[in-house]
């Protein structure tokens, strides 16, 4: 019978021993110089895009303050001295202050009855099943890929034989048919990243539909109603097709017309400095929407992702 032998163990001390300089160096890791380099140019791109979007308003804002001569002498340098009359001027001769009230009643009446139509709409195509659930949704998809030039002879007689032509509240209609498609398509897939929970036991408390979606799912879906409010407003306040064919009269002009109109009653004239105080007065009121509620536009953009 044979039997292994197992070694004796060394004897302590015996032996090399090994230490950090005995062994062999290891080999230098490699520097992700693909992602530096991916990271440089996307910044590099994102860097002349701003300055290529805040130039003209910079210069924009700048050329409002400045007189005629100077508009065109030195077009690039800064004013020699700020000329608030362009903006007086603008304001009090050309009827920018009426335009600007216009503007903000038709806006300001459409804003909200589009957010309050497309969010009643889309709550109902996220949260309940019944036959045609998924034309309707479909049917709004359409309306955002119609294009609004060739509605609008028909939607002229259609305003006209409803007596809504050249009116305030005839214009503030059309407005939220127009915001409509994108509103409930928008609301639609954010109503459905909500949860159900909260909703069932308002129901099991003895909530009707009505007061549910009111008190509980609507204040849910704030940021969701603030995104596609601003995108409404950017729409709406800068909407010049519309008002040219629908709003012909003089007085019920929106700052979108008036400017047209400013720009072309000069003739030879040409009032620059005016225009460009015109200009500026109708872009402010946009930037400071998007400045202030600019958080919750992320928001409501990311919150479908983040669900």
């Amino acid at each position: 019978m044979k039997t292994t032998e197992t070694p004796a163990p060394l004897p302590a001390g015996s032996g090399p021993v090994l230490t950090k300089e005995d062994l062999p160096p290891a080999p230098p890791r490699k520097e992700k110089k693909e992602g530096t380099v991916l990271n440089v140019f996307s910044h590099g791109v994102l860097v002349i895009w701003a300055i290529m979007v805040v130039m003209p308003l910079l210069w924009a804002v700048m050329t409002s303050f400045k007189d005629d001569r100077s508009i065109f002498s030195s077009p690039w340098s800064l004013p020699d001295s700020l000329h608030f009359d362009n903006w007086s001027r603008a304001w009090t001769q050309a009827n920018m202050s009426d335009y600007f009230l216009n503007t903000v009643l038709v806006v300001g009446g459409s804003l909200v009855g589009t957010l309050v139509l497309g969010s009643m709409a889309a709550y109902v195509l996220a949260r309940f099943d019944f036959p045609g659930n998924r034309f309707i949704y479909y049917l709004f998809i359409g309306g955002m890929s119609f294009p609004i030039m060739l509605a609008l002879v028909p939607l002229f007689y259609v305003v006209n034989n409803m007596g809504l032509l050249n009116t305030i509240h005839g214009l503030i209609l059309v407005y939220i048919a127009y915001s409509l498609p994108f509103t409930v398509f928008f609301l639609t897939a954010f109503f459905r990243t909500l949860p159900t929970s909260v909703a069932e036991a308002a129901f099991v408390d003895g909530a009707s539909h009505s007061r549910t979606f009111f008190q509980i799912m609507l204040p849910m879906a704030k940021p969701g109603l603030i995104s596609v409010g601003i995108f409404n407003f950017l729409g709406q306040w800068n909407q010049y097709m519309l008002p040219t064919v629908l709003n012909t009269d003089p007085d019920k002009r929106v700052l979108t017309q008036g400017l047209v109109q400013l720009a072309v009653s000069q003739g030879y004239k040409g009032d620059w400095s005016g225009l460009f105080a015109g200009l500026v007065m109708a872009m402010l009121p946009v930037l400071a929407a998007y400045i202030v509620f600019q958080r919750q536009v992320v928001q409501g953009l990311t919150a479908g992702a983040l669900k």
